[in-house]
């Protein structure tokens, strides 16, 4: 049995159904405040409503410190986190509505500081019941705005 490296599997199966891979739509916010304060802000908004944070992923640390090693001299972001969590109760109402909606959990807010600066984002959802999620976390970009 041949073996075909994951790239190639990848892009038969595309081809076959019909897609591309391309990045996602995302959304974005403009934050007034250094990066600091940003994500303080959208680690309190999410907190503040009774939801667990699962994971700050330090993308741009990481970034940051293996960019000579893949042979690159480009800062991406002076930062950037992740926050990745769940609602329980939205969960459960958009994975009701469609079980493969398991494919958008946990969800995500980033935080991204780039050429001095700051915005907050996230990734844009499919029409229909994902729309409940987009909506919670514009509400929580919302309020680390002050807004």
């Amino acid at each position: 049995m041949r073996a075909f490296p994951f790239p190639v599997l990848l892009s038969a199966f595309l081809a076959l159904a019909g897609g591309t891979a391309q990045a996602q739509d995302v959304i974005t916010y403009d934050f007034d405040g250094s990066f600091e304060d940003a994500t303080f802000a959208i680690e309190s908004a999410i907190l503040d409503r009774g939801l667990v944070i699962d994971l700050v992923s330090h993308v741009g640390e990481m970034l940051n410190r293996t960019g000579a090693d893949v042979g690159s001299t480009e800062t991406i972001f002076e930062n950037a986190d992740i926050f990745l969590f769940c609602s329980a109760a939205v969960s459960r109402r958009v994975m009701e509505a469609d079980p493969m909606n398991l494919a958008h959990c946990p969800y995500s807010i980033f935080v991204a500081e780039r050429d001095g600066e700051v915005m907050i984002g996230h990734r844009a959802y499919p029409e229909g019941p994902m729309q409940e999620v987009e909506a919670m976390l514009d509400s929580i970009i919302l309020s680390a705005r002050g807004l």
